[in-house]
C-alpha cells in the first residue's frame, strides 16, 4: 500500500491512517486519502493493466487496501462507456458516450464506494457501522457488509425506493425509515454514532468511499486510451462521485498517465433540489441548505453536501459548471434515451443527457467535443418512475 495520510484539504491537518479517522478533528471538514504519488510513478506502469482483472482491483497502488485478504468483493466489473450515435445525433452531438454504471453488483455506482468503504473498515477492525441513504449508497453497503461480516445500521427516507429498502432487509441489516429527507437520516445516525460509538459511514465522514468513486475516473481514463474527454456530465447530490473522478485525474496525471487539460465536470442536479447550482451561478465555494428538497430523481435530492466546497473546487478547477433540470425533462429524456439506444437508464443519469442538450444548445459544449454522460444506476432499480399500461388483449385477438 501506497498511503501516506490522511489530509484535511481545509487545514491541511494530516492523520493517521493506520487508525479509524472520520472528519478533521479540527474544522470538520472531510479528510482525503493521501499517496506517495512519486513512488507509485516508478512502480506502477500502464503495461502492467494488460494482465490485470477488468475490474476496480486493477488500480490497487492507488487504493488504500493494505493486504489483499482483507479485500470484499461481490463481482465488480469495469462498466462499458457506450457510443450513442442515435440519441446523440438526436440533439446535435457527434461525440457522445455514456458510462453506463448500472452493470455494477447491486445495479449502482454505489458498489465501488462499499467495496473500498467496507474493505478498508476490516482491515481497520471495525465491526458495526451507521449510515443515512436515499438507498442505492444503504443497499451497496448493506450487501457488502454481509459479506464482510459487518453489522450495517441504515436510515433512509420512507419514500425511497422499494427495491434498495428491499436489499438492505435481506442482507441482514437493521434498517429503519424516517418521515423525512436524507438530512433528517442523518441526524438520527448522528446520534447513533455518538451512542453507541459505530463507525459513521455517512457521505464523506470517512474517507474511503471516495476512493472507490474515484475508480470511474481511472477507468475513463485507460478506455478513452489515456486521452480524457472534454466535458463528463455528473448527478450530483452529496458529490462522491465528482470529487472522485476529479481526484483520480490530478492522480494519473501526477503519475504520468494522462497529460494536457482535465475535462471540464458538470454537476447535473434537479430544479427542485439545486444547492451546487446555486452557488456556482453566485460564485460561492460552499452551498446553502435548499429548503423544501424535492425530485424524482431521488439520488440526488441531497439539500446541503457536506462535500459541497470540494464540489465547487472540482468545477471551478476545470473551468466545469453546474446546472439544474426539471423532473418533466427527466422523464423526457430518459424515454428518448430507451428509444434511441435501448438503454433503460437510472432517472439521475437522464438528467445528465438533458444537461448535455441544454449546454449544446446554449454553445457551452462545442460541435465535435467529446463528451461523457454518466448514469450512475439502471433504471430497474426505479420501476414507478416508467408508467406502463399496453393494451390487455384476448387470446383470439390479433396484435
Amino acid at each position: 500500500m501506497y498511503v501516506t495520510h490522511l489530509e484535511c484539504p481545509k487545514c491541511k491537518t494530516k492523520f493517521n491512517h493506520r487508525e479509524l479517522n472520520q472528519l478533521c478533528t479540527s474544522c470538520q471538514a472531510p479528510l482525503l486519502v493521501r499517496y506517495d504519488l512519486n513512488t507509485i510513478k516508478e512502480d506502477f506502469k500502464k503495461e502492467y493493466l494488460k494482465t490485470r482483472c477488468c475490474n476496480l482491483w486493477r488500480y490497487r497502488e492507488l487504493l488504500p487496501i493494505e493486504k489483499h485478504s482483507n479485500v470484499v468483493s461481490l463481482g465488480e466489473v469495469m462498466t462499458p462507456i457506450l457510443k450513442i450515435d442515435k440519441v446523440g445525433n438526436s440533439i446535435g452531438l457527434k461525440n457522445l458516450y455514456l458510462k453506463d454504471e448500472g452493470f455494477n453488483p447491486g445495479g449502482s455506482f454505489k458498489s465501488r464506494g462499499a467495496a473500498i468503504g467496507i474493505s478498508r473498515a476490516k482491515e481497520l477492525g471495525v465491526k458495526a457501522f451507521a449510515m443515512p441513504t436515499n438507498g442505492n449508497a444503504g443497499a451497496a453497503w448493506a450487501t457488502y457488509a454481509a459479506k464482510a461480516d459487518i453489522k450495517a445500521f441504515i436510515v433512509m427516507p420512507k419514500d425511497a425506493p422499494t427495491i434498495t429498502r428491499n436489499e438492505c432487509q435481506i442482507s441482514g441489516a437493521k434498517l429503519f425509515l424516517v418521515d423525512g429527507l436524507i438530512s433528517d437520516a442523518g441526524k438520527i445516525v448522528a446520534k447513533a454514532v455518538k451512542k453507541y460509538r459505530f463507525m459513521d459511514a455517512s457521505t464523506l465522514k470517512e474517507p474511503y468511499r471516495i476512493e472507490g468513486k474515484k475508480t470511474m475516473g481511472f477507468e475513463i481514463a485507460e478506455q478513452f486510451g489515456w486521452k480524457v474527454p472534454d466535458v463528463i456530465l455528473y448527478p450530483t447530490g452529496g458529490g462522491v462521485g465528482l470529487i472522485g473522478i476529479y481526484k483520480a485525474l490530478l492522480e494519473l496525471k501526477e503519475i504520468g498517465f494522462i497529460e494536457g487539460k482535465l475535462p471540464r465536470l458538470v454537476a447535473v442536479q434537479a430544479t427542485n433540489c439545486a444547492p451546487i447550482v446555486k452557488a456556482f451561478k453566485e460564485n460561492k465555494k460552499e452551498s446553502e441548505f435548499w429548503e423544501d428538497a424535492q425530485t424524482i430523481a431521488f439520488g440526488i435530492t441531497v439539500p446541503k453536501a457536506i462535500g459541497d466546497f470540494l464540489v465547487l473546487e472540482a468545477i471551478y478547477e476545470t473551468n466545469g459548471s453546474a446546472i439544474a433540470i426539471d423532473d418533466k425533462d427527466i422523464l423526457k429524456y430518459q424515454e428518448l434515451i430507451a428509444k434511441h439506444e435501448g438503454l433503460f437508464i437510472c432517472p439521475e443519469g437522464a438528467a445528465t443527457l438533458a444537461a448535455a442538450d441544454e449546454l449544446y444548445k446554449n454553445g457551452w459544449i462545442k460541435d465535435n467535443e467529446k463528451v461523457l454522460l454518466l448514469n450512475t444506476g439502471s433504471g430497474l432499480k426505479y420501476p414507478d418512475t416508467v408508467i406502463s399500461n399496453p393494451p390487455i388483449l384476448k387470446i383470439d385477438e390479433e396484435i
